[in-house]
């Protein structure tokens, strides 16, 4: 590993001029599960670190007036999987952090350094495009809103640019009736990534009419994603497993998956319709969110 400088802000405004003074010299560390493993590897070589450990603001997680839930970034995997201010927000949230990898993990692994690595097989992404998550990024212009389908760019790339910090992530309030869930084919071991993942959010009206549904993938592209085409043909219609089954398909021409140890591409598309279908089916059939 490269010898590098290390540096701990205790602000907001401290950290950002650290990395206005270093730019590309300088990387940011949360709570360095992924920062730390390039490193090792020499596949990022930063001359400077900026730990954000010491940064009160952006810890906590604090339901706003509005019915909305503002997550910071360095609140980790596991107080957010225990927090009651989520599981009263969305029990699937709650649900979906705590199919993160393991205790140890989650315990040190946060909420905004998950994000800002951008690897599109991990838990939380699918789950917080289904909820309308938005990124709350400073820098030296400002505060700047977000919304996450447009946050993911490519694989391990997103739009939080240089000189850029990822403060907090902004959830929406969630309309009265609306549930959640998140499923994942693990084909292997509980910590392993999953093969393909979905998160689906839906609100039904009367006659099991859909009023509202969202449907995020993980594992399925280069970038997490909303099933766009699966919403669409769903959105207004009254929901049967049959329909469910049919607008599934659709989800294998959204996908661009990749051919490795998990399974082949092919595969992959297979089993994005499959683990679709069964998520939608499982709210309109009742199951408890989660």
């Amino acid at each position: 590993m490269r010898p590098f400088d290390y540096h701990a802000p205790s602000n907001v405004p401290d950290a950002l001029e650290l990395l206005r003074t270093h730019g590309s010299d300088a990387v940011v560390m949360a709570g360095g599960t992924s920062l730390m493993l390039l490193m090792q590897q020499g596949l990022v070589q930063p001359a400077h670190v900026v730990g954000l450990q010491s940064v009160a603001e952006l810890r906590g997680i604090r339901p706003l007036p509005d019915g909305a839930l503002e997550i910071g970034a360095t609140t980790t995997h596991r107080q957010v999987e225990r927090a009651a201010e989520v599981r009263a927000y969305c029990p699937a949230l709650a649900e979906n952090f705590s199919r993160v990898a393991t205790i140890r993990i989650r315990n040190q692994a946060t909420i905004g350094g998950n994000l800002v690595h951008a690897d599109p097989s991990q838990d939380p992404p699918p789950m917080l495009l289904a909820l309308n998550a938005e990124a709350v990024i400073a820098g030296s212009g400002g505060e700047r809103i977000v919304p996450l389908t447009g946050f993911f760019r490519d694989y391990f790339e997103t739009s939080v640019e240089e000189g850029e910090l990822l403060l907090a992530v902004r959830l929406p309030p969630l309309p009265q009736g609306m549930r959640a869930t998140y499923i994942k084919f693990l084909p292997r071991t509980e910590d392993d990534y999953p093969t393909i993942a979905v998160a689906a959010a839906l609100r039904l009206g009367s006659d099991q009419v859909c009023e509202d549904i969202r449907v995020g993938l993980g594992a399925a592209a280069p970038v997490p994603l909303r099933a766009r085409g699966v919403e669409d043909a769903l959105r207004g219609q009254r929901l049967t497993a049959s329909l469910i089954e049919q607008a599934a398909e659709l989800v294998r021409d959204e996908v661009d998956p990749l051919d490795d140890v998990r399974g082949s591409a092919r595969y992959k598309r297979e089993m994005a319709r499959v683990w679709t279908g069964r998520a939608l089916r499982s709210l309109l059939d009742g199951e408890p969110d989660g």
